[in-house]
C-alpha cells in the first residue's frame, strides 16, 4: 500500500451523501499523485475547532460544505475576491511553512470555488449545446430561487455573467430577482449584487417564482430537494410558459430534478447541480495540491486534463 503524504477532505453534517471523494480521488489518480488522499469527516459547527487542532502537517486541504462555510471564517483568511466578498468559503488551503512561529498551527488560505464553478458549469452547458457561448449571449435578467448562503454564491456569479455578456458591447443594466420564503433575509445578497454594480436587485415572494422565471436569461434555484417541485408543476400545467434562458438547479439528487424535467420539456436548457460539483471540484484540487499538482500536469491545461476523468468518476457514483 503506498505511504499517504498528502490528506485533503470533505467536512460537514451529514455528510456521508457528499460525492467529493469521488471528485478529488478521481484527479489525484489522473495526474498520477499516488502518495494524496481524500477523506470524509462529519464535523459540525461546535467541532470545527478541535478538528483543525488535531491536523498534522500531511494535511493539506478541505472542502467546507453546510454548515461551516461561515463558520471557519474566524480560522483563516479570504485569498480570493469571492471569498472576501461573500464572506463564505467551500476551501480551506493549509501552508505549515510557518507553523513554528504559530504554535504549530498553519496558516490557512480560504477561498470560494462555488461563484467560479457555477460560471464555468453555466458555459460548459453553452458550449455543449446548439446556441451561442455565454459570453455571446445577451443576458440581462435573471432570477435565484432561495437565499441562503448557495443563493448569494449563485447571485454573486450571475451579476459577474450579466457584466461579461454579448461580447462586452455596451448594455445597460441588468436586473436580478431573487425568490424566497422570506424576502429580504439575507442581506449579504444585496450587499454582493451592489458591489459588482452590474445588475439591480428585486426581492420577491416564493409563490412569484414562476413569472420571473417567465422572462430570465439565466436562472439558479438553490432550494433543497423537492422544495421546487411546486414550481415545477406550475410549469408543467402552464400553457403559456415556454423559458428563454438556461436554468442550474443546484440539486443532484433526484437526478435531474422535477424542476429540470419541466424546464426541458417546455424547450429550455438546464444542467444540474452535479456540474457545478465538477467545476467548483476541478477548482479545489488545483488549489489543494498547490505546486505538486502544477509538476503533475506539466504544462497541460488544467480543465482539459481533469474535466474528463472527474465527469467520468463523477457520473459512475451518479
Amino acid at each position: 500500500m503506498t505511504q499517504v503524504n498528502h490528506r485533503c477532505a470533505v467536512l460537514g453534517k451529514p455528510i456521508a451523501h457528499s460525492l467529493s471523494p469521488v471528485l478529488h480521488e478521481a484527479a489525484y489518480k489522473a495526474l498520477g499523485l499516488d502518495d494524496w488522499a481524500y477523506e470524509r469527516h462529519e464535523v459540525g459547527e461546535t467541532d470545527l475547532k478541535r478538528f483543525l487542532d488535531d491536523l498534522d502537517p500531511t494535511w493539506r486541504g478541505l472542502s467546507l460544505t453546510m454548515p461551516l462555510k461561515k463558520t471557519v471564517q474566524p480560522y483563516g483568511t479570504p485569498k480570493d475576491a469571492w471569498a472576501k466578498s461573500l464572506k463564505v468559503a467551500n476551501t480551506a488551503v493549509f501552508d505549515w511553512s510557518h507553523a513554528a512561529e504559530h504554535d504549530g498551527k498553519p496558516d490557512i488560505a480560504l477561498y470560494n470555488t462555488d461563484v467560479p464553478g457555477i460560471i464555468y458549469a453555466f458555459g460548459h452547458a453553452c458550449d455543449v449545446s446548439d446556441g451561442p457561448s455565454l459570453e455571446e449571449r445577451d443576458l440581462k435578467r435573471a432570477t435565484v430561487i432561495g437565499n441562503g448562503n448557495t443563493a448569494a454564491s449563485a447571485a454573486c456569479a450571475i451579476a459577474v455573467m450579466l457584466a461579461s455578456s454579448g461580447n462586452g458591447e455596451e448594455r445597460g443594466r441588468g436586473e436580478i430577482t431573487v425568490a424566497a420564503r422570506h424576502p429580504g433575509k439575507n442581506p449579504d445578497i444585496t450587499r454582493i449584487v451592489a458591489e459588482e454594480d452590474s445588475a439591480d436587485l428585486r426581492e420577491v415572494d416564493l409563490e412569484q417564482a414562476v413569472e420571473s422565471l417567465r422572462g430570465a436569461d439565466i436562472a439558479v434555484s438553490t432550494i433543497p430537494g423537492h422544495a421546487a417541485d411546486v414550481i415545477a408543476e406550475t410549469i408543467e400545467t402552464d400553457d403559456s410558459f415556454f423559458p428563454r434562458g438556461i436554468l442550474l438547479d443546484v440539486v443532484y439528487d433526484p437526478r435531474p430534478s422535477a424542476l429540470i424535467r419541466a424546464w426541458r420539456a417546455k424547450g429550455g436548457l438546464a444542467l444540474g447541480g452535479e456540474e457545478m460539483l465538477l467545476y467548483q471540484a476541478i477548482l479545489q484540487v488545483r488549489l489543494m495540491t498547490g505546486a505538486e499538482g502544477e509538476a503533475a500536469l506539466a504544462g497541460r491545461d488544467p480543465m482539459t486534463t481533469l474535466e474528463p476523468p472527474m465527469r467520468r468518476a463523477l457520473e459512475e457514483a451518479l
